[in-house]
């Protein structure tokens, strides 16, 4: 059901999972507190809020993230970064866009990428992510997303009696559809180990944190066992009804909770553009739930 502010905002279901478009509402301006909180017990409520038809500056987004945390900065290095190594290091360019001598200016250009959280192989992962777009494709590029409270309460009693207590390894290495050899060396590779399962610091529920891409196995388990449990845990996050996927339109901006939810990208064609800017807020340790 839609529920409705005396200032026009109006938050509406997306999906049963989990996300919710909010309409009524210029984020280009500054907002009221009234505004504010609707919108933070909404982020709580939804963990995916959909802002449709929005004209946004970069200025104007990073003022609008900033109102729900600091503001987070780039994972990889300034030398490394396609946007530049003097481009603004909160803002990463989502894009397939090269220029005039064929290189990408900006980073996760093409294709499919498998679910994820954010930033989740860092010591402070990024608590909330935002993302605009600007130039999409005629069909694909969808972003999906999980209800990561619902994965954790659709495990199995046994499993989650198992894993009790125990951490995972999570390893990027700026790949979109394989996960990192941790045979190899893993020097030079972000990678941590966190709570299999976490206690939200604000809602204090309960979240499945491991994901298709960037865990690569669970710590102290045999490959084979930690490898078959993984395929468990990620098949239950995937399920289709634990799933909202969002057909971007421009002009929309996506904010979601990386502590509660994961979220994966459709395919595309190569030959077409896609354009979208990102920022995101910085986060803290994770919990590892009771």
């Amino acid at each position: 059901m839609a529920s409705t502010l005396k200032n026009k905002l109006v938050i509406e279901p997306a999906s049963s999972a989990l996300g919710a478009r909010v309409t009524g509402i210029s984020l280009s301006q500054p907002l009221d507190a009234e505004t504010m909180d609707a919108l933070v017990q909404a982020w709580l409520d939804y963990i995916v809020l959909i802002f449709p038809g929005q004209e946004l500056t970069q200025d104007q987004q990073l003022a609008f993230a900033a109102n729900f945390g600091e503001l987070g900065t780039r994972s990889r290095g300034a030398d490394q970064r396609p946007e530049g190594a003097d481009y603004n290091e909160s803002i990463m360019l989502i894009t397939n866009l090269k220029d005039e001598d064929g290189n990408y200016l900006g980073s996760l250009p093409d294709g499919e990428m498998f679910f994820h959280h954010d930033m989740c192989y860092m010591p402070e992962p990024h608590r909330g992510t935002f993302l605009y777009a600007m130039e999409i494709p005629s069909v694909g590029g969808n972003t999906c997303f999980t209800n990561m409270y619902r994965a954790y309460d659709r495990t199995p009693a046994a499993l989650k009696k198992s894993l009790a207590g125990r951490t995972a390894l999570h390893v990027y290495d700026y790949h979109t559809t394989e996960t990192v050899d941790i045979d190899g060396d893993l020097t030079g590779i972000h990678n941590r180990s966190q709570p299999v399962f976490i206690r939200h610091p604000v809602t204090g529920r309960t979240a499945l944190y491991v994901n298709r891409l960037m865990t690569a196995r669970i710590d102290g388990l045999p490959r084979d066992e930690s490898d078959a449990i993984l395929k468990e845990l990620c098949d239950i996050a995937e399920a289709p009804d634990n799933v909202y996927q969002h057909d971007w339109a421009v002009g929309d901006l996506a904010m979601w909770d990386n502590f509660c939810s994961c979220h994966a990208r459709t395919d595309f064609p190569a030959a077409e553009r896609r354009f979208m800017r990102r920022c995101t807020i910085q986060g803290q340790p994770m919990i590892a739930a009771s």
